[in-house]
């Protein structure tokens, strides 16, 4: 049996369904109640009627025992009559009612009072001596069919009053009732159907600011699921176009690698060569020592060549993600030979990175946010200038998370990426020039993706955005500060893995 997938229509439909039903059964309660209630007047009104009878039959009654006039008898029995057609009108129509016993008496009693009556003016003629008797049994029989008439009129008028007080206690109980209904049924649908919608907008909102993760939306809705794989669909091609460009980026920075190896490996060639030149000509002269001197150095500086095209090898290389432990001078030093082939002679690259530093990162993937920078460095100095590698390691004792709210000290008051570490040992690096500096206008936007403020053709506007998630890769943040005409310093701040 096939299974139907709940959708945001059919919840709506449900709701609204829901709601006519709840206002169609509370309209057929009430006309129910309504018609149950004119049921109840219209019996009132025949009691009403009846009890004013009564009251005229015992009119004519004490009329005709003090004037004998046959006109006040003949009324009598007029009402009689019409009191027992009453009676025997509404008897069935209303023999459910608990007054159908106290109706049946009060039916028998005016048959004997007519009786009674019928005698009394056969006796009045006649003259018969019983006449006191026969009026005393005439009044009483009287009196208590008006005493259950009264009874029973009292006691339908005050059923009646109940009955208005349920109905409007109901009606009121079942306004009451629908309109929590109607809030519950609100907040469900809006459980239900807004909580996925406004997840989804948050989401969204997180994917305008560059936050390119997949879209998980707790709901089974058709059209929620739909739109949720359309988009991680979206998202999963923007990645893979994102990777695409990212490795376009580091592969056009293998140019200026290339230029800094070149220039690198110059020194250890010519060293080989001049090594070999020696050698060759005073093989047969030079001394033993001499010749292994020589060989050594050959050696030495092949290991020395080897070693930089390995260091362009890996950075060229592409691999997973891989987390190692490294010594940070060691990883910057060699990060510093693929670019030394262009930096100016007039920029200096200064080192300033106390021994034993150790970081927890993947080699590659650092390097070349390291080699991003530097190069942003060397290309903001005009003329002349330096570039100052610092770093230094923190205990988590002096990592105060207060001072990690924006990025990780005041000054750096840049725009900060990344979740800073906080309450753990970190090593802070930072990479200052004596450049240009960024405008105030430009720093917030300096790692958007595709911003650049250089001419077109010169920059693709990834660079900082690659150092930026290399970074978070890493679990760390960067924060920048800088001020026209002065330079620029940025702050790495990575966890140490003790």
């Amino acid at each position: 049996m096939l299974k139907l997938q709940p959708s945001i229509r059919s919840k709506i439909t449900f709701g609204y369904y829901a709601g006519v039903a709840v206002i169609i059964g509370l309209s057929l309660f009430t006309i129910m109640e309504l018609w149950y209630v004119g049921k109840k007047v219209q019996f009132e009104e025949v009691v009403t009627e009846f009890f004013d009878t009564t009251l005229e039959i015992r009119r004519f009654e004490k009329n005709f025992f003090l004037y004998e006039h046959e006109e006040d008898y003949h009324e009598n029995m007029r009402y009689v009559n019409k009191a027992q057609e009453i009676l025997d009108k509404n008897l069935k129509e209303y023999k459910s009612l608990a007054v159908a016993p106290h109706l049946n008496t009060v039916r028998d009693r005016i048959g004997k009072y007519k009786q009674l009556m019928e005698q009394f003016a056969l006796v009045s003629k006649l003259k018969i001596t019983q006449r006191s008797d026969m009026e005393k049994a005439i009044r009483e029989q009287g009196k208590e069919i008006i005493t259950i008439a009264e009874d029973i009129s009292k006691t339908e008028r005050k059923r009646l009053q109940d009955l208005l007080n349920t109905m409007q206690r109901t009606l009121v109980l079942s306004f009451l009732v629908l309109s929590i209904s109607g809030i519950i049924i609100g907040q469900i649908l809006s459980r239900m159907v807004v909580r996925p919608l406004k997840s989804l907008e948050e989401r969204m909102k997180q994917i305008a600011e560059g936050k390119l993760q997949t879209v998980s939306i707790q709901s089974r809705d058709r059209e929620i699921v739909s739109l949720t794989n359309a988009f991680n669909k979206m998202l999963n091609e923007l990645e893979l176009r994102r990777k695409h460009l990212v490795q376009t980026e580091k592969l056009a920075s293998l140019g200026t690698l290339l230029s800094g190896v070149a220039h690198e490996l110059n020194n250890p060639l010519s060293n080989i060569s001049s090594s070999c030149q020696i050698l060759m000509e005073e093989i047969d002269l030079a001394d033993m020592e001499f010749k292994k001197e020589l060989l050594s150095q050959i050696d030495e500086q092949t290991d020395r060549a080897k070693n930089i095209v390995r260091s362009l090898l890996e950075f060229s290389r592409d691999k997973d993600f891989k987390k190692e432990p490294l010594s940070l001078t060691s990883l910057l030093e060699e990060t510093i030979v693929f670019i030394k082939g262009e930096v100016p002679t007039k920029i200096e690259i200064g080192l300033d990175i106390p021994e034993g530093i150790l970081v927890f990162v993947d080699k590659q993937r650092l390097q070349q946010a390291f080699l991003n920078l530097i190069k942003n460095a060397v290309e903001s100095i005009p003329d002349q200038g330096v570039v100052m590698i610092r770093a230094r390691k923190l205990s988590a004792i002096n990592n105060r998370e207060e001072d990690t709210t924006i990025c990780p000290y005041p000054q750096y008051r840049g725009k900060c990426t990344g979740v800073c570490p906080v309450n753990v040992a970190t090593v802070n690096i930072e990479i200052s020039d004596t450049g240009e500096g960024i405008p105030p206008e430009v720093l917030p936007k300096i790692f958007d993706p595709f911003f650049t403020t250089k001419d077109v053709g010169k920059g693709s506007g990834l660079g900082l955005f690659i150092v930026q998630e290399i970074i978070e890769e890493h679990d760390g943040c960067i924060g920048v500060d800088s001020e026209v005409g002065k330079g620029t310093v940025f702050l790495i701040r990575l966890p140490v893995k003790e």
